[in-house]
C-alpha cells in the first residue's frame, strides 16, 4: 500500500525550533513511499484485531485452526516465527515448529547485533512519529525471547537431541541480558529525548495515570525457564549448573516445593552441606529417594497468555503559539495480570496439583510497564508532530480539502502498539514424585497418558492444556 503526503515546507523564520518542530518541518515534505512496515493492518489498526480470531481459537484448544487463520506476515520474521512455531508445536508439527521457531531466533539475533535502538535509527522510526509505533521494527521483550528458546529446547529435546536443547538453554541467558541491555538503552534515550524536547511533565503525566504493573521479581524473571534448564544440567551430569538454575527458579518462586526439593536432591549429591542445611531449615529434611524408584517430572502450561488491549488519555499540550489544546494519547494495556491457578492432574488415579514456575501474564504486564516510559516519549511528540502538520496545511488550505484529510489520516492512524506473542501460555507449573519402575497413568482434563518410568532416571511429561484439549509430550532423560 502507498500513502503520500504532500505538505507545504514550514517558515524558514522559525529558527529556534524544537527537535519535534524540526522533524514536522522535515516530515511536511517527506513522502512515505514502501516503508517497510507500511501496511494498512500497521497503520489503520493493530496487532491485537489482527490477532483476534487466532487468540480465541488457541484459547478454545483449536490449534490448527489458529494457525491457518493467523494473518499474512502482520509483523515481520520475529514474531511471526514466534506465533507460527508456537501453533505448530501444539498442532504436532515439529519440522514446521522448529522452522518458525528458528527464523524468529535468527531475525531476534540479527536485529541485536544490529543494535537498533528505537528513536533514531531509520525510515521506519521517522515514519512512526507521523503515523503510529505500529511502524517501528517489533523488538521482543526478554521474556519472550526465553520463551522462544525454551521452545527450541524442547524441540531438541522431542528430536532426543539432548545437547542441542542444552544449547538453547544457555542461548536463552545471553540473548536474555542483550535484550535487557537494549531496553535499558532505550530507557536513557527516551529520557533525554523528552528532556531536550521539554515534554518531560506531559511524560510524567502519562505514566502517573498508567495502570500499576505490580512489582513481583517473578514478573520479571522466568522460573519456567530456570527449572527446565536445571532440569537438563542434571539430566547432562552438570550438577553444579543444575544447583544455579534451581536455586535461580526458587528465588522466583519460593514457595514451590517441588523445586526446594529438586535444589536439596542436587546439594545432597554434590556435598553442599551448608546450602543443604539452609534449605532443610526451611523446606524440611532431605529424603534420599529410593533408587529402584524413577523420578517423574509433570512441566504444565494452562490456558493463553492475555492480548493486549488500548488505553485512551486525554492530555494537553501547548501549541508552537503557546496556546493549550487538548489531544487524545492511545497506548496498549493489560486489563489484568493474575493468573489462574495450576490445575489438577493425576498421577495413577492419584489428585495432585503443580505448582506455578511462571506467571506469563505478569511477566508481559512487566515488559510493557518497562517500555511504557519510551512508548510515552513517542506518542507526545506524535501528537505535536501530527497537530503542526494539520496546521501548516491550513495556513495555505483555502478549501480546506486538504486539512479535512490529513485530521482524517490522523484520527484513523492513531493506533496502539499491541504487538506481542499473543499464543503463549498463560502460566506454567512443575509436579514432580518417585515412582516405582513400570507403567503408569497421568490424567490431565480427562486424556489418559501412558508414562514410563526407568528406575534412577526421570521422566519428563510436558502438557499445554486450552479449553479442554491437552497437548503432550514425554522422553526420558538421564540418571537422577
Amino acid at each position: 500500500m502507498i500513502i503520500k503526503l504532500s505538505l507545504a515546507l514550514a517558515d524558514r523564520r522559525r529558527a529556534n525550533f524544537s527537535f519535534t518542530k524540526k522533524l514536522v518541518a522535515f516530515s511536511l515534505g517527506l513522502s512515505l513511499v514502501g516503508c517497510a512496515n507500511l501496511s494498512a493492518q500497521a497503520l489503520f489498526s493493530h496487532y491485537s484485531a489482527a490477532l483476534q480470531q487466532p487468540h480465541a481459537l488457541v484459547t478454545q484448544g483449536e490449534y490448527q485452526q489458529a494457525l491457518e487463520q493467523l494473518p499474512d506476515s502482520p509483523d515481520g520474521e520475529i514474531l511471526d516465527g514466534m506465533e507460527k512455531g508456537r501453533l505448530s508445536l501444539l498442532s504436532g508439527n515439529l519440522e514446521q515448529s522448529k522452522a518458525a521457531l528458528e527464523q524468529a531466533d535468527f531475525a531476534a539475533t540479527e536485529q541485536q547485533d544490529k543494535a537498533i535502538i528505537q528513536l533514531s535509527k531509520g525510515v521506519d522510526q521517522l515514519g512512526a512519529l507521523v503515523t503510529n509505533d505500529n511502524m517501528i521494527t517489533y523488538m521482543p521483550p526478554d521474556y519472550e525471547l526465553g520463551f522462544l528458546h525454551l521452545y527450541l529446547m524442547l524441540n531438541y529435546l522431542q528430536e532426543n537431541d539432548l545437547q542441542g536443547a542444552l544449547v538453547e538453554a544457555r542461548r536463552a541467558n545471553q540473548v536474555q541480558k542483550r535484550a535487557k541491555k537494549l531496553r535499558e538503552d532505550e530507557l536513557r534515550n527516551a529520557s533525554k529525548t523528552a528532556s531536550q524536547n521539554s515534554i518531560d511533565d506531559n511524560v510524567g503525566a502519562v505514566l502517573s495515570k498508567y495502570p500499576p504493573a505490580g512489582n513481583l521479581l517473578g514478573s520479571v524473571q522466568n522460573g519456567y525457564l530456570f527449572y527446565f534448564s536445571a532440569l537438563l544440567y542434571e539430566a547432562e551430569g552438570n550438577l553444579n549448573g543444575a544447583f544455579i538454575d534451581y536455586n535461580r527458579a526458587l528465588a522466583l518462586e519460593p514457595d514451590n516445593q517441588f523445586i526446594a526439593e529438586a535444589a536439596k536432591r542436587v546439594a545432597f549429591r554434590q556435598g553442599r552441606r551448608d546450602e543443604l542445611k539452609l534449605l532443610e531449615e526451611k523446606y524440611g529434611k532431605y529424603q534420599r529417594p529410593d533408587r529402584t524408584k524413577g523420578q517423574l517430572v509433570v512441566l504444565n502450561e494452562q490456558g493463553v497468555v492475555n492480548a493486549r488491549d488500548f488505553w485512551r488519555l486525554p492530555l494537553w499540550l501547548s501549541d508552537s503559539s503557546g496556546n493549550l489544546e487538548a489531544h487524545t494519547v492511545s497506548l496498549p494495556y493489560y486489563r489484568s495480570h493474575s493468573a489462574t491457578p495450576q490445575r489438577a492432574i493425576t498421577v495413577d488415579g492419584q489428585s495432585v496439583k503443580p505448582e506455578q514456575l511462571a506467571n506469563v501474564n505478569g511477566m508481559a504486564q512487566n515488559a510493557l510497564s518497562e517500555a511504557m516510559p519510551a512508548m510515552a516519549v513517542r506518542q507526545i511528540l506524535r501528537v505535536v508532530a501530527k497537530n503542526e502538520m494539520r496546521k501548516s496545511l491550513s495556513e495555505n488550505d483555502e478549501s480546506g480539502i486538504g486539512n479535512l484529510v490529513v485530521n482524517i489520516f490522523n484520527v484513523l492512524s492513531e493506533q496502539p502498539d499491541t504487538r506481542s506473542w499473543q499464543t503463549l501460555p498463560e502460566s506454567a507449573g512443575v509436579y514432580s514424585g518417585f515412582y516405582s519402575k513400570g507403567q503408569h497413568t497421568v490424567n490431565a482434563d480427562g486424556q489418559s497418558i501412558n508414562v514410563n518410568i526407568e528406575s534412577g532416571k526421570t521422566t519428563l511429561v510436558w502438557l499445554s492444556r486450552q479449553g479442554g484439549q491437552v497437548v503432550h509430550w514425554q522422553g526420558i532423560l538421564g540418571g537422577i
